[in-house]
């Protein structure tokens, strides 16, 4: 049994250089990616969060769940570290706003397939083999360890830290849910994909 509570946390706190706007205020479905991940990570976490950089506070409507980057890591372990200061004690179901395509049914996936006695329960592509970090839900101790990792210096990426934990990995029914959109070319495809061009 799970026991641990599963929060959700919408990661676009992003720079978003490489797609040269907002990739958190793109519309590939119907509201902003950011709001549309929002609102799938709320019908499965008992509690849900936008994670976020200070500058982008004011872009988000009075009373949201948000959690500011307290800055003192680099890259996504920002954000999610953040977010395990504010609640330590629950795990977080992390999914970022360059994975267009993900949907309810695959994030249903992986909640059942969740295994609380391991660091993480991750999806993974059958191509490739290797945990998504930004689609994965993080046991507390898992963000705990995390935090020692990059303490120690040992590097800053949370792939890297997953493939050294003991994780479960999972495979979703269509590896393209788990397709990563960081260009106007991405951007351009996934539309296509959608058939919105």
């Amino acid at each position: 049994m799970n026991n641990t509570k599963l929060y959700g946390l919408v990661l676009c706190g992003g720079k978003s250089t490489r797609m040269g706007e907002d990739k958190g205020n793109l519309r590939y479905h119907q509201l902003p990616q950011q709001e549309h991940l929002f609102h799938l990570l709320d019908q499965l976490c008992d509690r849900t969060f936008y994670s976020l950089r200070e500058e982008q506070r004011a872009d988000f409507p009075e009373g949201a769940n948000l959690i500011v980057d307290a800055d003192k890591y680099r890259g996504p372990f920002n954000g999610m570290l953040s977010a395990r200061k504010q609640h330590p004690e629950v795990a977080w179901l992390v999914v970022a706003c360059d994975i267009p395509l993900i949907n309810k049914e695959a994030l249903t996936q992986l909640v059942e397939a969740r295994d609380s006695s391991k660091y993480a329960t991750a999806f993974a592509t059958r191509q490739s083999g290797l945990p998504e970090p930004l689609a994965a839900i993080w046991e507390p101790k898992a963000l705990l360890q995390s935090e020692r990792y990059l303490d120690n210096g040992d590097s800053t990426c949370p792939r890297k830290f997953l493939i050294n934990s003991d994780i479960k990995l999972v495979f979703p029914l269509d590896d393209e849910v788990l397709l990563n959109a960081n260009s106007k070319e991405d951007y351009e495809q996934v539309l296509l994909k959608l058939g919105k061009v």
